[in-house]
């Protein structure tokens, strides 16, 4: 018997499945992941996110791996190779905005003692859990993601609005927003 997904999933899409299956709504306490996730969610503004699944192998490597030290080092030059580089979104303003972003990591990093710990805070380490049984209840913002993206928006970030931010905290599992029947969903009410 096929297992019960939440409704946006296009099960025609195998990498979406096994993303949606291991990876969305699972806490990530690790930084480079975290930042991993930064870099890819600011380059979904205004696309899909499978457009930029499709592409995490090849930001993985024109972004050294998503070393934040790294990234927030990029020169111009460094820039020019990005745009051209046809293995991720070639938008100038994205990839300067990873740049910047990662300044403002490592900062966040320096403040905190790790991004983890600032990010975590916000939901007291515990992620929160949503059920949503329709398709159209799932959420696109919250109270939460206007609270992050503000404070983040006013320390540098860019291209991290608070809808981004909201599918940031879904894919790091600061909200976890698997539907009321989706296997996931029913998978963890067992381990808890």
């Amino acid at each position: 018997m096929e297992k019960k997904r939440c409704p946006w999933l296009d099960l025609s899409k195998t990498d979406y499945v096994k993303y949606h299956d291991k990876e969305w709504g699972v806490p990530v306490y690790d930084d480079r992941t975290l930042f991993e996730f930064v870099i890819l969610e600011s380059a979904q503004a205004g696309l899909s996110w499978y457009t930029i699944l499709r592409r995490r192998e090849g930001y993985r490597k024109a972004f050294d791996n998503f070393e934040p030290s790294l990234v927030a080092n990029y020169d111009a030059e460094k820039v020019e190779q990005l745009v051209n580089n046809s293995e991720i979104i070639r938008h100038r303003g994205k990839i300067q905005a990873a740049i910047g972003n990662a300044k403002v990591f490592l900062a966040i990093q320096n403040e905190f003692g790790s991004f983890s710990r600032y990010l975590w805070e916000y939901v007291g380490g515990k992620p929160v859990v949503l059920r949503p049984e329709r398709k159209e209840d799932f959420q696109v913002t919250s109270e939460l993601s206007d609270q992050i993206s503000l404070d983040l928006k006013m320390r540098g970030f860019k291209f991290f609005g608070s809808t981004i931010c909201y599918s940031y905290l879904q894919a790091c599992g600061l909200i976890n927003e698997h539907s009321i029947d989706c296997f996931c969903a029913q998978k963890e009410s067992e381990t808890t």
